[in-house]
């Protein structure tokens, strides 16, 4: 028995299922490849545009040149009689009125400009008023005296109109005698050309696709049997054999054999399974599809650990910065498990570890989190080194390496950025029963990924959000590190203001840092009250790598609605 499909036609053979319009795949196809062809055509006809237009430029520059010469030679004869009759004014009076008798069209333009800027004269008529010359172009047109290039092909405004042209300067006036077009006027009748190619190939993409639709719809009307068919199943939840009677032997029939095939198989499982499991239970997983798995929330520390220059490594090490970034992984994984963190996700050059997850072993979450990041910039450096001393060996052996050699030393010297937050987020296994992981989600985990960014910002390896700095004042007595606040920002996405620190070792803090770390936190003090003059001048006395970033900012005044908080614009 034949399905009757249960689609409601509308206008221009479209139909609706359950209220979405469904699109015919002949309609689809006839306009991909109208589309495609005519995308062909217009992008050829604009190739040509610019081909012809190239061409006609070539051959434009010749004439202005023969032009340009002609006034030149001109302009030296002026010269001199304005040498025997001493009547400078009356040889620039000539050199105008034979410029603007050479020039046939209204487009056409003769200048000449002194080497103070100045213009002496013009075949633009007086009516015009003052001429104002693109300044670029001035500065370009005298420079290029300094690199003994005194004329040249050019690309200027004159009066707010685009002009093209070839200049020369002439020693003897010392000036600079300007020849040019008006591009917008030389260029138009080619503009106007395509314009009218495009038409045409618009009309006939059109036309294509009334027959392309007609001809679609008779070679593919069985495709619409065989999803009413298909539809009709899904409403019912019950499979059956698509009716083929009439069709033709091509691939979709053969479609129709094959999904009747696999109904039949999928059918005979079905009535299998119903032996063996309630009909509710059939019915609701035949339904619903779906396998819950659940999570819980936690409080939990996350690290984001990323390599800077990813995209120069990539395409200098090609295939072996696999082998490089394995290296890199194999020691900060390692690092990680061993303050008793654990990984939530690797990607490409991107590393996420949470810390927490195993409670009680390892002290608190947000200490181990730090001591973890250092260790992990450390197995950096030891990696850094053991390049240094091979690159060392290289040069003693060799002399010298290959240019490409040294990209290839320069791609392999890794820098990491480490971002750290905490806080409440979503802790569980995600996927299937076939393939599935443990995974954290939550707000805090953007926001590592955000402190990580930072790092390039503020030329620091370590950021560090509130969160990681009370928790450890609050439950770790000597925990080694001095947290430095750097900075109140705002990141992309958020609407509030976070403090953000830098965690020193306090190891690392000798006399000299201890100095600069208080004309910075001074500074700071400055900063956020609003008086950036008083911390440009404190930022400019600091000579931590950190100050830079403030220097830039403070040499303007604070914004009007300033609250001591750093919006950033940027992930």
């Amino acid at each position: 028995m034949a399905i009757k499909p249960r689609f409601r036609r509308t206008l221009f053979t479209l139909r609706r299922v359950g209220g979405v319009a469904v699109v015919p795949v002949s309609l689809r196809i006839v306009l991909f490849f109208s589309l495609f062809i005519l995308a062909s055509s217009l992008t050829t006809n604009y190739i040509s545009l610019l081909f012809t237009q190239m061409q006609q430029l070539v051959f434009s520059k010749e004439l202005l040149i023969k032009d340009l010469k002609s006034l030149y030679n001109y302009a030296n004869v002026e010269w001199e009689i304005s040498q025997i009759d001493h009547d400078r004014d009356a040889s620039i009076a000539s050199m105008r009125d034979k410029s603007r008798f050479e020039l046939e069209r209204d487009s056409s333009i003769f200048i000449a400009i002194g080497s103070d800027g100045e213009v002496l004269f013009s075949s633009l008529p007086e009516s015009e008023g003052e001429i104002y010359f693109d300044a670029l172009t001035l500065s370009e047109m005298f420079n290029s005296r300094l690199e003994k290039r005194e004329s040249d092909f050019i690309f200027t405004s004159i009066n707010g109109t685009d002009y093209f042209g070839v200049y020369s300067y002439n020693h003897n006036w010392e000036f600079y005698l300007f020849r040019g077009e008006e591009s917008y006027r030389f260029f138009s009748e080619s503009r106007a050309n395509f314009i009218k190619i495009s038409v045409i190939a618009l009309s006939i993409t059109l036309l294509s696709i009334l027959i392309g639709i007609l001809a679609m719809r008779m070679i593919l009307r069985f495709i619409s049997t065989i999803t009413a068919a298909i539809m009709e199943m899904i409403e019912n939840q019950r499979l059956t054999q698509i009716p083929l009677q009439g069709a033709s032997n091509d691939e979709i029939t053969y479609l129709g054999m094959a999904f009747n095939a696999l109904a039949s198989n999928v059918d005979n499982l079905m009535r299998i399974f119903k032996k063996f499991t309630d009909r509710e239970i059939v019915a609701r997983a035949y339904a619903e599809k779906d396998i819950k798995l659940e999570g819980e929330q936690r409080e939990l520390v996350i690290l984001f650990t990323d390599i800077k220059g990813y995209t120069f490594m990539t395409e200098t090490l090609g295939v072996d910065i696999i082998r490089l970034i394995n290296i890199q992984y194999s020691h900060a994984i390692q690092r990680i498990y061993h303050h008793g963190g654990t990984i939530g996700s690797i990607i490409g050059d991107a590393l996420l570890a949470v810390f927490g997850v195993i409670e009680g072993e390892h002290g608190n979450k947000s200490h181990a989190s730090l001591l973890a990041a250092y260790e992990l910039l450390t197995e950096t450096d030891k990696l850094k080194l053991q390049m240094q001393r091979r690159y060392e060996a290289l040069v003693k052996d060799r002399g010298a390496l290959t240019e490409e050699e040294e990209r290839i030393y320069r791609a392999v010297q890794l820098e990491v950025g480490v971002g750290i937050d905490g806080g409440n987020v979503f802790y569980g296994t995600i996927g299937s029963n076939l393939r599935m992981t443990s995974t954290v989600i939550g707000d805090r985990v953007n926001a590592s990924s955000r402190l990580e960014g930072l790092t390039r910002i503020y030329a620091i390896p370590i950021i560090c959000s509130d969160y990681i700095v009370n928790d450890v004042h609050a439950h770790v007595s000597d925990s080694g590190f001095t947290f430095i606040n750097i900075d109140r920002v705002q990141v992309k996405g958020k609407t509030e203001g976070i403090p953000i620190y830098w965690p020193l070792r306090n190891q690392q803090i000798d006399p000299t840092l201890r100095q600069e770390l208080a004309l910075f936190s001074d500074a700071l003090n400055h900063y956020y009250r609003g008086d950036w003059s008083a911390a440009k001048e404190g930022f400019d006395r600091c000579n931590l790598g950190l100050a830079r970033v403030f220097q830039e900012r403070t040499a303007l005044p604070p914004p009007p609605d300033w609250e001591g908080v750093w919006v950033l614009t940027s992930k």
